[in-house]
């Protein structure tokens, strides 16, 4: 069984006003001494209204689940305590006047330095899945057969159309503001492992970013574990979202090793072609055609029964295919996590909207 491992993002919004609280030293501190988490599973991220859960390693989806269901709860209730709610949405759909501060870290507070604009509007959350690979140069071979599944895994996961109190006509608006960082977006074709390796330590060398950690592809290989690390998912609203994406991405490297093993062609998805199917899922989700990898473009429904088509081995192998299927019939029938909060928005306001991605109204 290959193992595999989820990462949270949320936001923590007042609840009088809906805008990003920055409580994470109180959440954090009491979620991580409390029953129901421990302390490496809550961490911080970049700015202080943000919050991140990880959870421990597990061997099918119903660990996945178990474990980001007891995270929620607990870094909820914590958030509770600290007088604010976390947020389950990509970007904040509201700003204050002032930034946010910057959780004070080395790594962080040199990052604002450098790039104060960008850190201010950094107010975007994630989830972030690790798919267990034997070894590094599987990794690199797995990263060259799934980037073209990439544009379509973000079209399912988009929950970020609001900005400023305003719908941004993107279903992912995080993908918007992430991509402006120096090295980002689907990440490219590589020649192997040393050509991998070479082609980060060149990036490092050059100065314009700090260390490995800014290599904000959308998939890479994971620096602390053995692991293929999949970051081009909106966090989404409900456990339920995040544990189809986590399938999904499982069925996808599992895929990969097994073509890789029995010598199959690697797809070449061109890097433009990917890059312009990486922008046009941000912009649509799933309402429209998505391009899918070999670059021709087809209704969103056609490509993500291609993709169930495509892994449906690797899930049949995990137990996974019934619960993943039906997790994206639903998807299909209810729309992704963004024409959700558009819907709330336009019948509830402002108000049902933060109703929704806190969890504290019924409203949808």
């Amino acid at each position: 069984m290959i193992t595999l491992g989820v990462e949270e993002e949320y936001l923590l919004v007042d609840p009088e006003n809906g805008l990003p609280a920055p409580c994470v030293e109180g959440v954090r501190r009491t979620a991580g001494l409390g029953p129901l988490a421990e302390r490496e599973e809550v961490q911080d991220e970049l700015l202080q209204a943000q919050i991140e859960v990880a959870t421990p390693v597990c061997s099918d989806l119903e660990e996945v689940g178990g474990h980001l269901l007891r995270l929620r709860h607990a870094v909820g209730s914590a958030a509770e305590e600290n007088g604010c709610r976390i947020g389950a949405t990509g970007a904040a759909p509201l700003r204050g006047k002032s930034p946010v501060p910057v959780t004070p870290s080395p790594r962080y507070l040199r990052m604002e330095g450098e790039a104060r604009q960008l850190v201010d509007e950094q107010l975007i959350n994630g989830m972030h899945v690790h798919v267990a690979v034997p070894d590094r140069e599987t990794g690199v071979a797995v990263l060259n057969r799934i980037r073209g599944w990439l544009p379509t895994l973000l079209a399912m996961s988009a929950n970020s159309p609001l900005w400023d109190g305003q719908d941004t006509g993107f279903a992912s608006w995080r993908t918007i503001v992430f991509g402006r960082w120096p090295v980002s977006g689907p990440p490219p074709y590589f020649d192997g492992l040393a050509d991998y390796e070479r082609r980060l330590d060149a990036l490092a060398e050059s100065g314009v970013i700090a260390d490995r950690g800014q290599l904000y592809w959308q998939a890479r290989l994971s620096e602390r574990y053995p692991t293929v690390e999949v970051r081009c998912l909106d966090v989404q609203l409900e456990a339920d979202g995040a544990v189809m994406l986590a399938g999904i991405v499982r069925g996808l490297v599992a895929t990969a090793i097994a073509e890789e093993k029995a010598g199959l062609p690697v797809p070449r998805t061109e890097p433009e072609l990917l890059y312009a199917a990486n922008w046009h899922a941000a912009r649509h989700g799933l309402n429209g055609t998505l391009v899918d990898p070999q670059g021709r473009p087809h209704s969103s429904g056609d490509v993500l029964c291609a993709l169930l088509r495509y892994i449906t081995p690797a899930l049949e192998d995990a137990g996974d295919l019934r619960q993943v299927s039906g997790l994206v019939h639903r998807l299909l029938q209810d729309g992704t996590p963004a024409d959700r909060q558009r819907r709330v928005m336009a019948e509830a306001g402002m108000d049902g909207l933060i109703g929704l991605i806190t969890g504290t109204s019924a409203t949808d």
